[in-house]
């Protein structure tokens, strides 16, 4: 990728993006789904669609204003859709995009390892604490 004084210029090579270059726009994605809310509101959406609501009790501990955000960021990257209903009272649905819905099954396989290693991760804390003072 090419830099000019405005920022980064996509080429027309194949890795065009970068995202170990700070300019790069991938990073500030890869932020959105990597991060505590961003990769929760993800995979708890890969589940089915839900209304916001819905996703603030799944997503246990995040706030209306972090979840707001999350779901903007997240939206406006192309990985989540808002759907506004005409009803009465408003309803606004939350679903996934074709390339969320990727980004998605990709999380979760992360995080079904992560979860299935637990006991691993629980016992290297638990021998690093006792080592280091912890």
């Amino acid at each position: 990728m090419s830099e000019t004084a405005s920022g980064p210029v996509q080429d027309d090579s194949e890795s065009a993006f970068d995202v170990f270059s700070r300019r790069c726009p991938s990073r500030e994605t890869l932020e959105h789904v990597t991060g505590r809310w961003g990769g929760l509101t993800l995979g708890a959406l890969h589940e089915s669609g839900a209304r916001f609501n819905e996703l603030r009790r799944r997503v246990d501990g995040v706030s209306e204003k972090m979840l707001s955000q999350t779901l903007h960021a997240l939206e406006r990257d192309g990985l989540v859709h808002r759907e506004a209903q005409l009803a009465n009272p408003p309803r606004v649905d939350y679903g996934l995009t074709p390339l969320g819905s990727q980004v998605a099954e990709r999380l979760m396989d992360l995080i079904e390892l992560v979860e299935g290693r637990m006991p691993e991760v629980v016992e290297a804390r638990s021998r690093y604490d006792a080592t280091h003072g912890a």
